[in-house]
């Protein structure tokens, strides 16, 4: 062998030496470090149930617990974020799981160092008794004292959520993977409220009448009949507020404001005409059939002007599940009938058992009335504890039952994009949504009876052309003698041509923006309608369930983009254990599933 080549072959088993030493002490560097930084996200995982507890019941004391959670996060991120861990983050199979480890760190040094913890040290002097209403007055410089420290931690917090969302899930394994499906839902859950924060701050003062005398309609939904935001529209409360102190100027029944209409109120545009017909602008119930409660809400305030000759500023919603949710922190509330409404009774109470007490729907309207009012008195009063209400409203809002339209387009320009603003679901680059919209077509109040359970499902994650599956079924889980059993009035009695104690439901599929539709089936015999509104393709399938019994929809669709997330909106029912948003990642063989 020549000299060359023999300096040749020493040189190369050296670069290989020294490659090897390189790699191993790389190895040894990044193995070390993640050790360490995986113990501080371990902390926080462990701090952050009582920190978060602590921010509800007292945040002028949150700083503590912030501070904790930033100096681990940040020690996380400082251990991850060097020149050597980028290199380690290049390699083959381990650098995607190094790279998604590393973006939590630095996303969690973000949200806490960068967002939680400036807020929470913004808000020590903030005392959290005057963010409730005290004698029907809410003071509001509590909330204006946070406008922008919540506008920078809202910032901040985003950004964070971003970054997690951005993680590809598709090289992932494993612990990793598991710890970037909850990073990333617990880190959007983050930025949603520290968001809401800066937009209260912004839209409360004004909405509650700083700026002079504002009047405002709150629909009750009532979940017994179905509509796709909730229920019927039963009950209307007109309020009133000026200069933070809000009274109750009266209640309506939707049955006296249907009264006498005998046209659409106002012409409605041809894609909701052929999904929903004229009703929603003819019948109060009908309101909120429509799934855009910027729709439902120019709607409402237009039919209340034409048979009141009063005009409001905005347009509300909840149904009685948030008012059981208020109710576990006001306590009991006494009613004129001499009843007492509890967070345990107030669901089966008012969308069950009054149509057993009373057969007289003028008599039903009274009670349903006198509850809902008798809920928001107390709760104007000030009645129980602020980390309560706080933490009821807050179940609402993220379960979009308390929804909100403002005739002021500054204000409203606020509230879309949040859940408060009841929108059409919106897609995005990681995220297919669905909207499943669920209404009753028996004319009565059998949608109480009446169970969904709706899963998504992924298939061809990592192809070119990925596919998604919803599928939901319908269960009538009313007893099989329920035409004899039940009211009347809560079966329909056949007047709309559904047997008694059957219950007809007509749902609306929404398709993700972008999505192309493969296939769609019902076990049930009736056809599938397909229409567009605002871009969207709808389904609509129709099922009459006998007593204890299930039709079930499916629908694939397909794209060429990537997103890891599905999402499925589904009308938030009388039953609180089923969520309303059904969600899952797209790796192999996931799906969510809701009931």
């Amino acid at each position: 062998m020549s000299d060359g080549a023999q300096r040749a072959g020493r040189i190369a088993v050296w670069v290989v030496g020294t490659l090897l030493v390189v790699g191993v002490a790389i190895a040894g560097w990044v193995g070390v470090r993640g050790a360490l930084a995986y113990q501080h996200l371990s902390a926080i995982r462990a701090m952050a149930p009582a920190a978060a507890a602590t921010i509800v019941a007292d945040p002028a004391q949150a700083t503590v617990a912030l501070d904790q959670l930033a100096a681990e996060a940040k020690a996380a991120h400082d251990l991850t974020g060097d020149p050597v861990w980028s290199l380690a983050e290049l390699t083959p199979w381990v650098g995607p799981q190094l790279a998604a480890f590393g973006t939590i760190a630095s996303s969690s040094d973000r949200l806490f160092g960068d967002s939680m913890l400036p807020l929470a040290t913004a808000a020590q002097n903030v005392a959290l008794d005057g963010l409730r209403p005290h004698d029907g007055r809410l003071d509001t410089t509590a909330l204006s004292t946070l406008t922008l420290p919540a506008a920078s931690a809202s910032i901040a917090a985003a950004d964070a959520a971003a970054d997690i969302d951005r993680i590809d899930p598709t090289p992932l394994v494993g612990v990793v993977a598991s710890a970037v499906d909850q990073a990333r839902e617990t880190f959007a859950s983050a930025a949603s409220g520290v968001d809401a924060l800066r937009r209260a701050t912004e839209l409360l003062p004004s909405m509650l009448g700083e700026d002079g005398p504002r009047t405002y309609l709150l629909l009750v939904q009532n979940n017994a009949e179905w509509r796709s935001l909730g229920g019927v529209s039963g009950t209307a409360i007109e309020l009133k507020a000026v200069n933070g102190t809000i009274s109750l100027v009266g209640t309506e029944s939707a049955t006296s404001l249907s009264r006498g209409i005998t046209a659409p109120v106002t012409e409605l545009p041809a894609d909701i005409q052929k999904i929903y017909g004229t009703r929603p602008a003819r019948y109060f119930h009908n309101l909120t059939q429509i799934p855009s409660f910027p729709v439902d809400g120019r709607l409402a305030r237009e039919m209340y002007r034409q048979q009141t000759g009063r005009e409001v500023d905005g347009v509300m919603a909840v149904d009685p599940v948030v008012l059981s949710y208020i109710l576990e922190a006001t306590g009991p509330v006494t009613l004129p009938s001499g009843d007492s409404l509890t967070p345990q009774n107030a669901v089966p109470l008012l969308l069950k058992d009054v149509y057993q007490r009373y057969s007289d729907p003028a008599a039903q309207d009274a009670f349903f009335a006198d509850a809902s009012g008798s809920v928001f008195e107390v709760l104007l009063n000030g009645q129980g504890s602020t980390p309560g209400l706080i933490t009821a409203l807050a179940r609402g809002v993220d379960e979009r039952r308390v929804l909100i339209w403002a005739a002021s387009p500054a204000e409203q320009s606020v509230i879309e994009g949040t859940a408060l603003a009841g929108e059409l679901p919106q897609s995005d680059e990681q995220t297919a949504r669905f909207g499943v919209y669920l209404n009753d077509g028996t004319g009565s109040k059998m949608s109480f009876y009446v169970k969904p359970t709706v899963a998504l499902t992924w298939g061809r994650c990592g192809a070119v052309d990925r596919q998604l599956t919803m599928t939901m079924s319908l269960t009538n889980t009313a007893p099989a003698d329920a035409a004899k059993t039940l009211p009347a009035y809560v079966t329909g009695n056949g007047a709309f041509g559904t047997p008694p104690g059957a219950a007809t439901v007509v749902s609306n599929v929404y398709l993700p923006q972008g999505w192309k539709l493969v296939s769609s089936t019902t076990t049930s015999v009736t056809g599938i309608a397909q229409a567009t509104f605002e871009g969207r393709q709808v389904l609509t399938f129709g099922s009459t369930l006998g007593p204890q019994a299930t039709d079930t929809v499916s629908v694939t669709v397909e794209s060429s983009t990537d997103p890891s997330v599905a999402e499925a909106l589904v009308t938030p029912t009388a039953d609180a254990s089923l969520p309303p948003t059904v969600r899952a990642t797209c790796t192999p063989s996931s799906s969510a599933t809701l009931g």
